[in-house]
């Protein structure tokens, strides 16, 4: 398998990897639009997550309930492929145990390697191609604290949205990033693979970036317009979906922080999608704290800073992505 050819050049903008000690891998696979995403901290990151839509899938979440034990992680995966995505997470952990990094445990270290998936099984070809676990080791070995590329890529490659609409009127999604960097050096960033059921709403002008279209495909229908429609039918079955991402900071948090970290980081899909946290969206947050910075942190801040970030990663996954056979993309919609 190689890197597929048809990834986004990298960002100008830093995104996840504004924040020192964070690294970012995309493998893509070229047999079918899938891939994955790996985020890494090598030197331990303070983890928390939050889980807000109603069908995930997930590993080791309970992990970072800020009741049990282990504080730290050394990975994130996002991955497609569904469930048998999680399969990404155990090639990063071969990834992690080959260079000593890990929990320690007396014995050897165990990487901590949490992870999510979305759905992305129905787009361009057999649904079992899939990424694997020899997937998720080379997006870790190809991982870099550089530019990060956004949409087609990893995790994002066979991302869709506007599927609300039913079958034909969806458009391509992706992966997108962003960061912030407070007056004092506190840096925000996220980075999000967006594959949502809805539409991809801009905060900045409230208008439909991306989603579901009209019936003959030529413009955008605006979800929310569609659903108070009396001649709205939603699809007798909701495909499956959803969006999931990163926040990172060089904050010093403690575990229950980085857990509201990620709480209050999930308003940003709150204010650039519509509908978000469905019944077939697992919308799902991660958060890392590498604590560079050893300053007490004012979480509220932070919270609303990166749910700004998520809201912006948003919407750069739905302006970088590139249309594929049956799923155009935003920039295609702005040629006509």
């Amino acid at each position: 398998m190689t890197a597929f050819a048809q990834s986004q050049p990298a960002s100008k903008a830093a995104g996840l990897t504004a924040v020192a000690g964070i690294k970012v891998g995309h493998f893509t696979l070229t047999e079918r639009p899938t891939g994955c995403t790996v985020i890494l901290a090598e030197k331990g990151a303070v983890g928390g997550v939050d889980v807000r839509g109603a069908s995930p899938g997930t590993r080791e979440t309970d992990l970072l309930n800020p009741v049990n034990t282990v504080e730290r992680v050394n990975a994130i995966v996002l991955s497609g492929g569904s469930a048998f995505g999680l399969d990404a997470a155990t090639g990063v952990m071969r990834y992690l145990e080959e260079r000593g990094i890990g929990y320690p445990t007396g014995v050897i270290p165990v990487p901590i390697v949490p992870a999510a998936i979305l759905f992305d099984l129905g787009v361009g070809g057999d649904p079992k191609i899939r990424p694997t676990a020899d997937c998720g080791y080379r997006a870790a070995t190809g991982a870099t604290d550089g530019p990060v590329a956004e949409g087609n890529v990893g995790a994002g490659a066979g991302a869709t949205i506007g599927k609300i609409g039913g079958p034909g009127r969806a458009m391509k999604g992706g992966i997108g990033t962003a960061s912030f960097t407070t007056a004092d050096g506190t840096v925000v960033a996220a980075l999000v693979a967006v594959n949502a059921v809805g539409d991809v709403i801009d905060p900045d002008t409230g208008q439909v970036v991306a989603g579901v279209r009209t019936a003959d495909g030529k413009s955008l229908a605006d979800a929310r317009k569609l659903l108070r429609s009396p001649e709205f039918k939603p699809p007798t079955r909701h495909p499956a979906n959803t969006t999931i991402g990163v926040v990172a900071t060089n904050a010093r948090l403690t575990k229950a922080q980085a857990t509201k970290l990620a709480q209050m980081a999930q308003d940003g899909l709150a204010r650039a999608l519509y509908p978000a946290h469905t019944i077939v969206d697992g919308d799902t947050i991660f958060a890392l704290a590498t604590g560079e910075r050893q300053e007490p942190s004012d979480v509220l801040t932070l919270g609303v800073f990166a749910a700004d970030v998520v809201a912006q990663a948003i919407v750069r996954a739905a302006r970088q992505a590139t249309g594929i056979p049956g799923y155009p993309a935003a920039r295609d919609m702005a040629k006509k």
